[in-house]
């Protein structure tokens, strides 16, 4: 082992050069495994626009595979406030059930003005259902606002910083297209997902919303439960209700979608899944590159060496000895660059988390991974030259030197 490092060490340039390749690859992987693996946990956590026992329902479904099926959900029937109010009569296994729907316009305070807002028209109880709405300040939209359709909003913290930053918005009439909306509540920061804001909104009550922007503009309904069973029960139950004030027969297909937290989380994972495994793939090249650069610089290693080989056949050494000295040179070789690319792996998954705000995560059993994979690396290009420099003739390798 001594001799191996020793080896290495005397060769510093071409040491350097040969763990280039190992270096690159291993970096490569690492930082894309900690980028992939911190997007993965963020999404599973943040990407729940429902909670764990909610669901909506609505005309579209964003799981259509073709362009057929867009085109049969546009023929669908659009869901309504009433269809709301009937889920509120029938269900019995809905605990919450509200709606919402949206537009984007441009808001005005004063001279400062800021473009595409996502308007949100909501019904009292939205907040409590699914993606918890939390205020900074204020109230939430009451139920009374909803029945007078007042002119009344909650802003979120892109509005705030844009509209108001010098002072309290509470209170102030902000400008939505041609309405004016008094401000009675300021959103929670909660920042970006996916590099989209989450705080660029205004929220009103939906009959405000359906007034002014049409009462026949398509809603999403959205519903709470108590626990996965109850919300099992709740989805067949608003089901058979739906079908049933459609007049749907039983070989028809259901004319409107559920959606659920599980649902976004496995779209993403399809979206994400060949993506992750081609990246690796394609990393791995760098791997292979940087064994070959191994294997050729350890062939060069015992050519050098072809006297020292002699010598150390001649004073006692067997063919084991040198093969496994050459092993443990290849092994250490591609250990060593496989550490330092962990290091320089998430060092740059860090620097990309905190350019683009997307988010890292350090897998202590990638680590494991990445040493094992470069010292098998190192054991499999090296085996070769270690071979070679084993079945050297001691008499010939002595001879060399004349």
């Amino acid at each position: 082992m001594g001799m191996a490092i020793s080896s290495l060490w005397s060769n510093k340039l071409r040491t350097f050069l040969t763990l280039l390749g190992i270096i690159i690859g291993v970096l490569t992987i690492i930082a894309v495994i900690s980028i992939i693996q911190g997007l993965n946990d963020y999404v599973y956590t943040k990407m729940a626009f429902f909670g764990a026992n909610d669901f909506s329902v609505s005309k579209f479904s964003f799981f259509g595979s073709s362009l057929s099926d867009f085109r049969e959900q546009l023929k669908r029937k659009d869901l309504r406030l009433t269809d709301m109010q009937l889920l509120r009569r029938q269900c019995k296994n809905c605990e919450l059930i509200g709606a919402s729907a949206a537009t984007k316009r441009t808001v005005k305070f004063g001279s400062n003005s800021l473009k595409s807002v996502s308007i949100k028209g909501t019904t009292y109880l939205d907040h409590m259902i699914g993606n918890v709405e939390e205020l900074e300040s204020g109230r939430q939209i009451l139920k009374e606002d909803e029945d007078h359709s007042r002119l009344i909003c909650i802003i979120g913290a892109d509005v705030v910083e844009e509209l108001f930053p010098y002072f309290d918005p509470l209170g102030k009439r902000i400008k939505v297209g041609r309405h004016n909306f008094q401000v009675v509540g300021i959103g929670e920061k909660k920042g970006k997902l996916l590099g989209m804001s989450q705080d660029n909104y205004v929220r009103i009550p939906i009959t405000t919303f359906l007034k002014i922007y049409g009462s026949r503009i398509n809603i999403t309904i959205n519903i709470h439960t108590n626990s996965q069973e109850q919300m099992a029960l709740a989805q067949e139950e608003v089901r058979t209700i739906l079908r049933s004030k459609r007049h749907l027969t039983f070989e028809e297909p259901d004319d409107f979608s559920f959606q659920t937290s599980d649902q976004f989380i496995q779209l993403y994972k399809s979206a994400t899944t060949g993506i992750y495994f081609a990246m690796i793939a394609i990393s791995s090249l760098a791997l292979i590159v940087g064994g070959i650069v191994v294997m050729n610089i350890m062939l060069v290693s015992v050519t050098e060496r072809t006297t020292e080989i002699g010598v150390r056949m001649a004073v006692g050494a067997r063919r084991s000895d040198i093969l496994f000295q050459f092993l443990i040179e290849s092994a250490t070789l591609s250990t060593i660059g496989g550490l330092i690319g962990i290091l320089l792996g998430f060092s740059l998954a860090g620097i990309i988390s905190a350019a683009t705000s997307m988010p890292s995560s350090v897998d202590p059993m990638s680590i494991a991974i990445a040493i094992f994979v470069s010292a098998s690396i190192g054991i499999f290009f090296g085996l070769y030259p270690a071979n070679k420099a084993a079945k050297l003739d001691p008499i010939d390798s002595l001879r060399s030197t004349l």
